[in-house]
């Protein structure tokens, strides 16, 4: 078996910024990082690739999970369309923090794009507690994210509180992405200023940061059982961060016709859009 490592910044190994899976540091995620990636497990030679890339699982270690993990990536991103330069926008956030300029599967910035349950991966037909992947059945019966053992399977508690990459929505279609913790949320809702507004016909919020640059927050309602409720009126937007109080919810970004948006929280198990972020 490979040996793990941890993460380290090695001199002389230039790289352009942070972009999980672009391991040879050429400003793209390609095959040829899943070979750099490969030698290097094999014969510890950092001189090639860029260590802050190669951390393709956000484990703090470098090691045969994040070859899987970048052939996954890959493997989705032949599916599924991708960022350009274009898809993030700096709104000068204190944090550092870059949205996506579009939802999670979404075309363009005014598409609702997909819906995802708390902690899944990919969109479906019906949404509640007895197709939730991480329950068996019901809000009693969690079998991942618990914090409280009344709510988990047969007294199951593992104390996460946020998604892992592998459960993260926004790293499995957006490369390069994540979804925003309950802070980076609640740092959008009380730096930018909110403006409700049509575009193309669509409602929704108009965030400005405080550089002046704005992003569009398309009204996409939420997903239960086998349709679509509150679109054009309503928007909820996940974050990674699971409630502190009641492990069946989970922390979201909320906002409706004329009011501004704020942080809440709602069931893991109804389809609500992802926006991604990451960190400048």
């Amino acid at each position: 078996m490979l040996a793990l490592i941890v993460l380290i910044s090695v001199p002389g190994v230039g790289h352009a910024g942070v972009i999980s899976g672009d391991v040879n540091g050429d400003g793209k995620v390609s095959i040829d990082d899943v070979t750099t990636l490969i030698n290097y497990l094999l014969t510890k030679d950092a001189s090639q690739i860029v260590l802050e890339n190669a951390d393709v699982e956000s484990d703090g270690r470098i090691s045969i999970d994040d070859v899987t993990g970048l052939i996954n990536q890959l493997l989705t991103q032949n599916n599924n369309p991708q960022p350009d330069e274009g898809d993030w926008v700096d709104l000068g956030l204190p944090s550092g923090t870059i949205w996506a300029t579009r939802n999670v599967g979404a075309s363009a910035p005014g598409d609702y794009g997909d819906y995802f349950a708390w902690g899944e991966t990919a969109p479906k037909d019906y949404y509640d507690w007895s197709t939730y992947k991480w329950c068996n059945g019901s809000y009693t019966t969690m079998t991942k994210y618990c914090t409280n053992s009344r709510y988990g399977y047969h007294g199951f508690a593992d104390n996460k509180t946020e998604l892992d990459p592998s459960d993260d929505a926004a790293c499995a279609h957006y490369p390069g992405g994540r979804m925003p913790s309950m802070e980076q949320i609640e740092e959008l809702c009380n730096s930018c200023t909110w403006q409700w507004t049509l575009r193309n016909d669509v409602g929704g919020e108009l965030v400005t940061g405080p550089n002046g640059n704005t992003m569009f927050l398309p009204a996409a309602g939420f997903f239960w059982l086998e349709s679509l409720g509150l679109v054009g009126s309503e928007g909820y937007y996940w974050s990674r961060t699971l409630s502190p109080n009641y492990p069946k919810d989970a922390c979201e970004l909320y906002f409706y016709l004329g009011h501004w948006g704020r942080w809440d929280y709602g069931g893991r198990d109804v389809g609500r859009t992802v926006r991604a972020v990451r960190v400048s």
